[in-house]
């Protein structure tokens, strides 16, 4: 069974990586989950749009805010009322903000890419020195590995 759970973390934060090839970091995770949340493909694009490069702003990270997107989706509601699940997810939040942070020290762009990516300059440094490969592609499956062992 450990075998299996693992074959299925490698295959979402593959996948979460391919998505990145073509995708911003927050569309690449939420769509590595969609078709286990039955979420279509362009709606998970459009949802996700506007929240890559820390939304633009080297904010918090695209990854991150994507791993929220999906934590969202995954809200049981049923019985339960609206502000249980907004409680419950809070703490699903939380978990995986500590979790994500453990692994890489930040929830924000700029401190994770050490650069200001909002900024033309640190864009140009972004692309030059290829921190979207090397670091926001790790970055994206990170998130997709977390959910999908924690969540």
């Amino acid at each position: 069974m450990i075998a299996s759970k693992k074959l299925q973390i490698m295959k979402k934060s593959q996948l979460a990586i391919e998505n990145f090839k073509t995708l911003n970091c927050a569309q690449s995770v939420l769509l590595s989950h969609a078709e286990d949340l039955k979420l279509d493909r362009t709606t998970a694009l459009r949802i996700a749009l506007g929240f890559g490069g820390g939304m633009g702003r080297a904010e918090t990270c695209g990854a991150v805010t994507g791993a929220y997107m999906v934590l969202g989706m995954k809200a049981q509601f049923g019985e339960k009322s609206i502000q249980e699940i907004k409680t419950e997810t809070k703490v699903a939040v939380k978990k995986f903000n500590e979790l994500f942070i453990a692994r890489h020290g930040s929830l924000k762009c700029k401190k994770l890419l050490g650069v200001d990516i909002s900024t033309p300059e640190g864009s140009t440094e972004a692309n030059d020195k290829k921190l979207f490969d090397s670091i926001c592609s790790g970055l994206v499956a990170s998130a997709a590995e977390i959910l999908e062992e924690e969540f």
